[in-house]
């Protein structure tokens, strides 16, 4: 699921573009933070990324030589996260680019009673 997410941030930040990936480990949850100053997802496209076969105006991203894919990565991606009780939110502005962030949820052993 991570190898999705840094996947994408690699396709669609451009040369010279960042790419952070951080994680904080909280009380219940491992939060993780896939940051890219990449292209950016425009508000009404942002739930539809997780669709199966949805690509953000291909035609854009499509050219000879440029981004492809066949926009399941994310669908699979969320698949993936719903199967773990994984939360999924992102952030992203275009022209500045895109935050997945990842609540996961983690495993602690009960004290025998």
């Amino acid at each position: 699921m991570l190898r999705i997410f840094l996947d994408n941030a690699m396709k669609y930040t451009p040369k010279g573009g960042k790419i952070t990936l951080s994680s904080v480990r909280m009380t219940n949850y491992m939060k993780v933070d896939i940051q890219d100053t990449g292209l950016g997802i425009a508000p009404e496209n942002q739930e539809k990324v997780f669709q199966r076969f949805f690509r953000v105006n291909s035609s854009r991203t499509k050219t000879a030589g440029e981004v492809g894919g066949t926009g399941l990565g994310l669908s699979i991606a969320r698949w993936i996260a719903d199967s773990h009780d994984i939360g999924i939110t992102l952030d992203s502005e275009l022209g500045k680019g895109t935050c997945f962030t990842l609540m996961i949820p983690l495993w602690t052993e009960k004290a025998p009673q």
